[in-house]
């Protein structure tokens, strides 16, 4: 791949010492005010101040390979055309001198400096110093964004070299110093504060900037102080009127202790009242539970008699159960027996009915017969009339035949026109799959077109609408419209969408200037235009446009050969499957320029649509529907003829079973007759005998009553043993129920006794349970009066617990309100503890510590405003002083231009250091008052004339090596040009001035130059003379003769 051209240029000194090929110098010449004395030899220059720049060299930087420029002790204007690479020379100087990236405003990495393509850049500044030279190497990186230092060609750190460069008082990073193109609008937007600060590092001595930071900081500190006292003595004033309300608390305290006292006392003697309560209660309950034992005795004795009287009740009681049980089993199997008797009884009556049963039943058949044999008789009559009016089978078969015939003939038809029915219906499926499948076809066509519609619809949305637009309105054009969706029209719906109008002439069919054929070698397989389809305008576009036709694409032989292919082929675009090559010629060099891009994946035309094949599928369905038409209108025709066959076969058919009718029914008449009559005969002989059938039954009836009568002779002996039985049973009941009330209510006496001996159990239980319960009770109170005592279980009641108690209360009633009352005036004293005295104590300390830190602090303040009193003088004098030189340079300069400027310090509290500042104000016009320099007030030419004018003014002051200010003529009008380049070229070309660089792009006619003054020209382009055949003396016989002639 080509390379873009290098800038190189030389100094006229260093051609005529002579170079190495491969550096560069910048051409620096001299002007003066004869026209021949550019010829003459250079007067000595004057010595540089210490801290100016001797040369910077550059390599890999930027735009450069390699570079050396060589700038004079004055004034160095650097002139060259936009892109050339001046201002790089500022950001060399600045990046070298261990500026930040980030103030140049270009990029915020060292990496973006190094020129595309290479690894690593170096800029080196040679300083002017005293004895000897100093000289600051830079190595930059572009794989870790990291910097190499070395000073003197010795490695170093960046700390030593900013300690260097600020031992000289170069300040990049100072817009009064350093100004370079893309922070001229910035200086314009410094606040006033940060202009003093500013002005103060580069033109002020070196002690002001320090005195002015100092002021701030003993002001902050001053602040401080007078805070810290005012909030002493306000923490003092409290702390008194705190301790004189605290003396209050103390005698409260007092009486609020002798309360505690008391109700300490009361409640140590309150746990041996209720000790001693309780210790009575259980000696009553003690002395219960004796007398209710002895009750209890003597109810167990009396109740043992009651036991021997009730288990004798109980045997008699059992003896009379047993025999009742017995007599209840006689009277059950008796009862028994009557059951047996008596159900044969009720057997007999039932036999007796069925007899009677069957006999009604055979009267009721007989009577049935009797009306079956009548009803026969005259069924037969009726059909045998019937008969005897019936056709005879000879008359109806000639009508039966007529038919018949007739229904074989439709048969038939029908069978031909089912048949021709049937094959039309194979055909109609046959074509409906077929329509099927090309209805498939077109749907997935349709599909394919909706979804490059939806992706168009997603990413253009005005390209959809105008699409949807131009189906509705393709009516409105005169010619055809394409329907691609990259193309659309422009109407009155302002959409923004593109639209090309195809060439008139025809490319789409154009030959490419070299065969494929040719080119199949380089791995070649085909040009653009054959890999896809198109209509013939949107191809014939293309063609035109971007000469598709001419486009080779390639395999990833072409890509592994694509020098080669280059080169032989002389092809300005190749295509691969991953990339497209793409070969221009340098309009500076005229060099091959060959760059590639990875092609992106395809986003619109990932699905394809042939269009062929979808004319062919819509032609077959036309086709498909129109024989689906004629076979519909067949099928109709051939239906309603089978509807009408149908009709008349239902017809005779009908008829036929008519006759059918007629012809049968004499038969089944005759057949009828026949078997009625068999009938009739059969139930004349079936009749019963019925007098017979009556004596029988009467027989057997006599036999069962006979049986009856000794069944019920046996069942009332049944029954007057039971009787008896019952009788016995009842008297042995009277006597077990008398029994056993004897027995229920000796039960309930014992029951009564028992009631009455539990209960005094129970009763028992809970003295005997409670005596215990007070026992532990009396035990537990007796170690709480210990406790509440602090005495141990050996010990006995101290004698002055003793005296106290006897001053107290001896009832728990007593003490509880002696107590409460107590207590109700202990708590009336609240907030107060303890520590109230020792706080009290405390606080009397700390009021006599603080008094004498307070003092201490009121001195230290005094000290304070004596220091900020002094250095105040130290500061502020000399900075009115520079302020007042500055602003008669200021004034002067712009008299000068016949306008107005100023330059004051302000300040709205003399006291308040940190919000001093420099204010500028100017005037461009007589009929208008000064008015601040801001970054919207004046316009940017003026801004720009007044941020060099400044500069002018602290140039004259000359404390800082040297100044850089990049292109400030920009914004600059004709008049004001000239005119700050008058004042810049008269101050900057002093003797006494130090070095100043002004980058320009261009510069006036006419104008005024001063001897001491450089000016370097940057130049590149492809017809630039290669530095290391440049020959000073050649040129200087040139110009000789040019002046001659």
């Amino acid at each position: 791949m080509a390379t873009p051209a290098k800038r190189r240029a030389k100094s006229p000194e260093e051609e005529a010492e002579g170079g190495s090929p491969g550096s560069g110098r910048l051409r620096r010449w001299r002007r003066r005010t004869a026209p021949l004395a550019a010829l003459a030899p250079p007067e000595p220059e004057p010595p540089f101040v210490e801290g100016s720049i001797l040369k910077i060299y550059m390599e890999n930087f930027l735009t450069y390979d390699s570079c050396v420029v060589l700038p004079g002790p004055h004034l160095n204007m650097i002139v060259g055309a936009n892109g050339t690479g001046k201002s790089s020379i500022v950001c060399a100087l600045c990046l070298g001198l261990a500026g930040k990236p980030s103030f140049i405003g270009r990029a915020d990495k060292v990496g973006h400096y190094v020129k595309r393509g290479t690894n690593k850049a170096v800029v080196e500044i040679e300083v002017f110093k005293k004895p000897s030279k100093l000289v600051i190497t830079r190595e930059m990186s572009v794989s870790n964004n990291q910097s190499a230092w070395f000073i003197n060609k010795k490695p170093s750190t960046l700390k030593m070299v900013e300690d260097q460069i600020a031992a000289l008082n170069i300040q990049v990073g100072n817009l009064c110093q350093f100004l370079p193109q893309d922070k001229v609008g910035e200086f314009a937007k410094l606040s006033k504060v940060e202009l003093l600060e500013a002005t103060e590092k580069s033109v002020g001595p070196p002690e002001m900037y320090k005195y002015h930071c100092d002021l701030k900081n003993f002001r902050q500190r001053e602040r401080e102080l007078e805070n810290s006292c005012k909030e002493k003595h306000s923490n003092l004033e409290k702390m008194k009127q705190t301790n004189e309300r605290y003396k209050q608390d103390v005698e409260r305290y007092h009486e609020h202790k002798r309360h505690l006292d008391l109700i300490a006392m009361l409640e140590r003697k309150r746990p041996w009242v209720v000790y001693e309560d309780v210790r009575k209660q259980y000696e009553q309950v003690k002395q219960n539970r004796d007398r209710q034992k002895e009750e209890l005795n003597a109810l167990r004795k009396s109740q043992s008699p009651m036991t021997h009287q009730i288990q004798e009740a109980e045997k008699q009681c059992a003896s009379l159960n047993n025999k009742i049980q017995e007599k209840a089993a006689a009277i059950r199997e008796t009862s028994q027996k009557c059951k047996q008797h008596q159900d044969a009884l009720e057997s007999k009556d039932k036999e007796i009915e069925r007899i009677m049963q069957a006999m009604r039943m055979k009267e009721e058949v007989e009577m049935d017969r009797q009306k079956r044999i009548q009803n026969t008789r005259k069924m037969i009559e009726d059909w045998n009339n019937e008969l005897r009016n019936t056709d005879s089978p000879e008359n109806i078969q000639p009508q039966m035949d007529s038919i018949n015939a007739e229904l074989n003939h439709l048969q038939e038809e029908k069978l031909n026109i089912d048949g021709e029915l049937n094959h039309l219906t194979g055909e109609k499926e046959n074509l409906l799959k077929d329509k099927d499948g090309v209805m498939n076809g077109i749907v997935q066509f349709e599909n394919m077109m909706k979804m490059k519609e939806e992706k168009l619809k997603r990413r253009f949305q005005d390209t959809h609408i105008a699409l949807t637009w131009l189906r509705e309105n393709r009516n409105l054009f005169k010619r055809e419209v394409c329907d691609p969706m990259m193309l659309a029209v422009r109407d009155v719906q302002r959409l923004r969408v593109n639209a090309v109008c195809a060439p008139s002439e025809s490319y789409a069919e154009s030959r490419p200037w070299k065969p494929v054929e040719e080119l199949f070698r380089y791995g070649v397989f085909s040009y653009l235009r054959e890999l896809f389809d198109a209509p013939h305008p949107v191809m014939n576009y293309l063609c035109d446009k971007y000469r598709i036709h001419e486009v080779p694409v390639g395999t990833e032989k072409t890509r592994n050969m694509i020098e080669r292919v280059i080169k032989e082929t002389k092809l300005r675009s190749i295509y691969t499957a991953e990339e497209r090559y793409v070969v221009k010629l340098s309009f500076y060099t005229n060099q091959t320029i060959t760059s590639n891009t990875s092609l992106k994946p395809a986003q619109f035309l990932t699905v394809t649509v042939d269009a062929d094949e979808r004319r062919q599928l819509e032609n077959q369905q036309k086709e498909i529907a129109r024989q689906l038409e004629l076979l519909d209108s067949k099928m109709a025709s051939l239906s309603e003829q089978q509807k009408r066959m149908e009709h008349r076969d239902n017809d005779l058919r009908q008829q036929k079973k008519l006759l059918l009718d007629r012809k049968n029914k004499r038969k089944q008449l005759e057949s009828k007759i026949s078997m009625k009559s068999d009938s009739l005969r059969q139930m004349e002989q079936d009749g019963v005998n019925l007098e017979e059938a009556s004596e029988q039954a009467n027989i057997a009836v006599k036999q069962i009553n006979t049986e009856k009568v000794k069944l019920v002779t046996e069942f009332m002996q049944l029954i007057k043993s039971c009787v008896t039985l019952n009788k016995q049973k009842t008297d042995l009941v009277l006597q077990n129920m008398k029994a056993a009330f004897h027995k229920s209510r000796l039960e309930a006496e014992y029951k009564a006794c028992a009631v009455q001996l539990r209960a005094a159990e129970q009763q028992l239980l809970e003295l005997d349970e409670r005596r215990r319960a007070l026992l532990e009770n009396c035990k537990g109170l007796l170690r709480k009066a210990m406790q509440a005592c602090n005495l141990r279980p050996d010990q006995s009641i101290p004698e002055h617990f003793s005296n106290a108690f006897l001053a107290l209360p001896n009832t728990l009633d007593e003490i509880d309100a002696l107590l409460n009352e107590e207590k109700s005036r202990a708590s009336c004293f609240t907030g107060l503890s303890a520590s109230v005295v020792e706080e009290c104590n405390k606080r009397t300390e700390e009021i006599a510590q603080m008094t004498v830190e307070l003092e201490e602090k009121k001195k230290e303040l005094d000290d304070y405003r004596q220091n900020i009193s002094q250095a105040k003088e130290k500061w502020l004098n000399p900075l009115k002083q520079l302020v007042e030189q500055i602003n008669e340079k200021f004034s002067g300069f712009f008299s000068s231009m016949q306008c107005a400027g100023e330059v004051d310090l302000h300040t709205e509290n003399e006291e308040e250091y940190d919000k001093y500042g420099i204010r500028i104000r100017v005037k461009f016009r007589s009929s208008t008052q000064l008015h601040e320099l801001t970054p919207h007030h004046q316009s940017g030419g003026e801004r720009s004339v007044s941020t060099m004018l400044y500069l002018m003014a602290l140039q004259e002051l000359n404390r800082c090596p040297f100044r850089v200010v990049d292109e400030i003529n920009q914004g600059m009008d004709p008049v004001n040009e000239r005119r700050v380049f008058d004042v810049v070229v008269e101050t900057a070309c002093k003797a006494s001035t130090s070095q100043y660089f002004l980058i320009t792009p261009k510069l006036l006619q006419n104008l005024t130059y001063a001897q001491r003054m450089s000016v370097l020209l940057v130049y590149n382009g492809s017809s630039m003379l290669e530095s290391n055949k440049f020959s000073l003396k050649c040129f200087h016989r040139r110009r000789l003769r040019f002046l001659c002639s």
